[in-house]
């Protein structure tokens, strides 16, 4: 799946995961060493997210249910928490430092589905 930002016309990333149920939501990025430019984690729903036991930073973006962004946290470290975002219905991880470049508050994203699949 492409997450694409309406607002700005321009991509954010070439690879995301849905994690759309339990067992995927609670394993979110954990056991991962890295999240690599272009890949991506959207979580539905979550409105808060932490970084216990994870190995690298990540940025967040919380989207209400329409996907408009309400909140960005840019590079939360590993074993950090975030805040409740009560207007988010759902998050999207990306690589650390990825986020700053074409996403803030009140932007408008869409997923798309990817060539080929996913």
């Amino acid at each position: 799946m492409i997450a694409f930002n309406k607002t700005r016309g321009r991509e954010i990333a070439s690879r995301v995961v849905k994690a759309d149920d339990p067992v995927a939501r609670s394993r979110g990025l954990l056991g991962r060493t890295a999240l690599e430019a272009g890949e991506g984690l959207w979580i539905v729903p979550c409105p808060m997210i932490h970084t216990l036991f994870m190995r690298f930073p990540i940025d967040a973006v919380f989207l209400d249910r329409g996907l408009r962004v309400v909140r960005v946290l840019e590079n939360l470290k590993p074993w950090r928490l975030s805040p409740w975002v009560f207007r988010a219905h759902s998050v999207l991880e990306l690589a650390g430092g990825s986020a700053g470049r074409g996403v803030q508050a009140g932007d408008q994203l869409e997923f798309r589905r990817a060539e080929g699949g996913s």
